[in-house]
């Protein structure tokens, strides 16, 4: 019986593989500023917030991430990822989940005040209102107060102008009603079933005539917004519900859809955002982001790409969250 041996091949094979490349391989995990070291390393700079990040649930999911504003226990969240008739409840950084209900919005930033319903003291996050230079390094920490992301400064404040769309294609018909003579795949209208020579006569109740009537009622809608539409078909008139929808997404191919992966349903119409790359979820948006100083500089409003992610920065904030809660605290009394 002849025995076949195998030789040892791998210093063989390690001379064969290019220089570059093996140093490829040998670079390690460490490298990466998301890597576990440097959270560790980051952790102290978030004390000042380890109590003041929450987690928000509607119809029993995390939707988004709240900043504790208030000691009387009102929180500023991300208010587009809250259903209208699910129950919301905050997980505070112990673990407990306590009932809250919507206490203030401002649509045009995407923001509401929730007020948590218990009997103790909550630790309000301080804004600080100046943002550091572009290339700085910031901070996302999540509800326990440890660090979920860390990124970069890369866009200072800008208009985000709002790109919700319904999803239809407008002429007029002989009467000159609005007439649907295309409707995208995929968009709120497509959802909701309306279909090409449906006439929309009525929006959110309000009679609407023309196109230009019904585009310049819609223009006041934003991404994740529901509108009731009233709609004459073959001489019947039927109510149903649909969805504004940020047009930029009806646009990607599929490729895009799964590169830039899933976002939050309003990525646009906010007066000011700084942009930075920290890779958030869309339930991860609604905290604060820090500068490497430890500073509250902002509060993440939308996961917008794969590696964009738009902050309302404190400056706005701050203006806001005063009137918010004035609005709150003098209703409730």
């Amino acid at each position: 019986m002849v025995s076949i041996g195998f030789a040892d091949t791998s210093g063989a094979q390690e001379s064969r593989t290019p220089q570059w490349l093996r140093q490829g391989f040998s670079v390690k995990v460490s490298h990466r500023r998301d890597n576990g070291e440097m959270m560790q390393l980051v952790d102290p700079i978030l004390a000042s917030v380890q109590q003041s990040v929450v987690q928000v649930t509607s119809g029993g999911r995390p939707v988004a991430l709240g900043t504790v504003v208030g000691a009387d226990g009102y929180v500023l969240t991300k208010r587009s990822e809250l259903s209208g008739g699910d129950p919301i409840r905050v997980r505070l950084h112990d673990g407990r989940l306590l009932p809250a209900r919507v206490a203030a919005v401002r649509r045009a930033n995407d923001l509401a005040l929730l007020k948590v319903d218990a009997n103790f003291d909550f630790k309000p996050a301080e804004f600080y209102p100046q943002q550091p230079p572009v290339g700085s390094f910031l901070i996302t920490p999540g509800r326990t107060g440890r660090p979920i992301g860390i990124g970069s400064l890369g866009v200072l404040e800008r208009r985000v102008e709002h790109k919700g769309r319904l999803g239809v294609v407008l002429g007029n018909s002989t009467n000159g009603r609005a007439r649907v003579e295309g409707v995208w795949p995929d968009s709120g209208a497509d959802e909701a079933g309306i279909e090409p020579e449906d006439q929309i006569i009525a929006i959110n109740g309000q009679e609407v005539f023309n196109s230009d009537n019904v585009i310049n009622t819609l223009r006041g809608m934003f991404p994740g917004e529901s509108v009731q539409l009233t709609i004459l078909r073959s001489g019947s008139t039927m109510e149903m519900n649909a969805g504004i929808r940020e047009f930029g997404v009806l646009q990607e191919s599929e490729n895009d859809s799964r590169v830039n992966g899933p976002r939050n349903v309003r990525l646009s119409g906010f007066d000011r955002v700084f942009q930075h790359d920290t890779v958030l979820d869309p339930d991860q948006c609604g905290g604060p982001v820090l500068d490497s100083s430890g500073r509250v500089i902002g509060l993440n409003i939308a996961r917008a790409g794969r590696v964009v992610s738009y902050a309302l920065p404190s400056s706005l904030l701050l203006p806001e969250m005063v009137n918010m809660l004035q609005e709150a605290r003098g209703s409730a009394n």
